[in-house]
């Protein structure tokens, strides 16, 4: 799958711009605060329907102007789409020029793979990025997780409040049962999407890693969970019930799930370099791509952002050969020096994007 083109109408410091993309590799270069990031945003958002790097649509729009319009262009190996977001007084998803009546129905139209700079840090970091990394990579493959997840959120918002009356009005604790049924229906069925996405993000990184570090470094994934089965969790919850009253919120349930990484045994959130930790996250994304080709038989759309000035030429030229026949969509400060390959370079200033060079073999 790749992106034929896109349109950008005053989505951030862009106000008309129109982007023809290569199906092989385009590379967007220029000084910060231009608007490359801006750029993957921007697909990022036809993709999942949120942003990356903010929870305020409003953020999306030009300071300038009170609407903002992307418009995306795509092709598959066995059909063409559209998607559009409009964001005003509120956000539109229209789907091949159909009005999508909720976010989820976006999910799985095109598939990508982010390379964010933050992720680097991702296991040094609390759990809430991690859980959310795992939660982005299986919506992708799985739209009906999005609405579990969903359901799962609310439930405990509901908990929580009774938990605030319980404590300050002395309400009976009877209508916790009901809560913490729905909990537990909500937990199982999220928790057999993770373990299964973890299950298949193990068998593809053992072998990835080890290719990446020339043998030098084991990795292992470890999904941890409060969950086991319905009737354990059930009286995890009923016996942590008096520090949640007093505390006023839930704590066991799968929203403080957990991913742990371990590089020869040794927890890389406490000993992992900064090296360690690119190279983790790198795996994690090589295996990400991977599961989406197997699961889709067609290859992702893979976006890196200010990544690649990371790696040597030889890493760069190794990276680029595992990743070959995907569409890369590259951000970098400076222009790359890549091999020959069929590739469009851009140059990105002050929100426009003009073509430098043009090269198909």
């Amino acid at each position: 799958m790749y992106i034929e083109k896109l349109n950008l109408t005053n989505y951030r410091n862009y106000t008309n711009q129109e982007v023809i993309l290569d199906k092989n590799i385009n590379i967007f270069y220029g000084n910060n605060a231009q608007g490359k990031t801006n750029l993957l945003e921007s697909i990022y958002l036809c993709a999942i329907g949120k942003s990356y790097r903010t929870n305020r649509d409003k953020e999306l729009i030009n300071l300038n102007a009170d609407f903002t319009n992307v418009n995306l262009r795509y092709k598959k190996k066995d059909r063409e789409g559209k998607i559009s977001v409009a964001i005003s007084n509120k956000k539109i998803i229209s789907i091949n020029d159909i009005k999508a009546k909720k976010t989820s129905e976006i999910l799985g139209k095109i598939n990508i793979v982010l390379f964010n700079p933050d992720d680097i840090n991702i296991f040094k970091d609390g759990p809430v990025k991690r859980r959310r990394l795992l939660d982005i990579m299986i919506s992708q493959l799985r739209p009906a997780y999005v609405h579990n997840l969903n359901n799962y959120s609310k439930v405990i918002e509901q908990r929580n409040n009774y938990l605030k009356q319980i404590k300050n009005e002395n309400v009976s604790q009877e209508m916790l049962e009901i809560w913490e049924m729905k909990l537990a229906d909500y937990a199982e069925i999220i928790n057999s999407y993770r373990k299964e996405f973890v299950g298949k993000l193990m068998e593809k990184i053992v072998n990835i890693h080890s290719k990446l570090t020339n043998d030098k470094e084991k990795i292992k994934i470890e999904y941890v969970s409060d969950f086991t089965n319905k009737e354990e969790f059930l009286k995890k919850v009923k016996a942590n019930r008096k520090i949640d009253i007093l505390k006023g919120f839930s704590g066991i349930g799968i929203h403080r799930d957990d991913l742990k990484l371990f590089i020869n045994d040794k927890a890389l959130g406490i000993y992992g370099s900064q090296g360690q930790n690119r190279s983790a996250i790198l795996s994690i994304k090589l295996s990400e791509l991977e599961i989406i080709k197997d699961e889709i038989e067609d290859k992702p759309i893979l976006l890196l952002d200010d990544f690649m000035s990371e790696l040597d030429k030889e890493r760069r030229e190794n990276f680029l050969e595992d990743v070959k026949d995907t569409q890369i969509i590259i951000t970098c400060t400076d222009k790359l020096d890549l091999k020959n390959e069929n590739k469009k370079i851009f140059f990105v200033e002050n929100g426009l994007i003009s073509i430098e060079s043009n090269k198909t073999n």
